[in-house]
């Protein structure tokens, strides 16, 4: 295997329906938190609820959750250094934070109470 390919990862990244948006060959040096933005650039457009911003998306890949500092070397397991092996990782899409506060709000004022005597 040449050099190149040896710096590069093919990756595909599994949705929560499990659709998958990939595989794409990416750098090992790529940063967790640019594969969030490749994963917002090309994000189905017919899929509702899609993310905005990098901190609407956790990674998961092997089990763990992916910190967006990191680098894919650094986040590799032992099973994708098999030459041929596309890397899945899972995308987690959370609800802005501003929404799960309105949810909780308005759940809070319909709230009743039952006593029984």
């Amino acid at each position: 295997m040449s050099e190149a390919a040896q710096d590069q990862m093919e990756i595909k990244f599994r949705l929560i329906d499990g659709s998958d948006i990939g595989p794409k060959n990416f750098p090992t040096a790529t940063s967790v938190a640019t594969l969030k933005e490749n994963i917002i650039a090309q994000w189905p457009k017919e899929k509702e609820n899609g993310p905005r911003t990098v901190k609407d998306i956790k990674l998961i890949s092997a089990g763990r959750i992916l910190d967006n500092n990191r680098t894919i070397e650094e986040c590799r397991s032992p099973l994708y250094d098999i030459p041929g092996v596309v890397m899945t990782m899972h995308v987690v899409v959370q609800s802005p934070a501003t929404e799960v506060k309105k949810s909780l709000s308005d759940s809070k004022q319909n709230k009743c109470v039952c006593i029984i005597l």
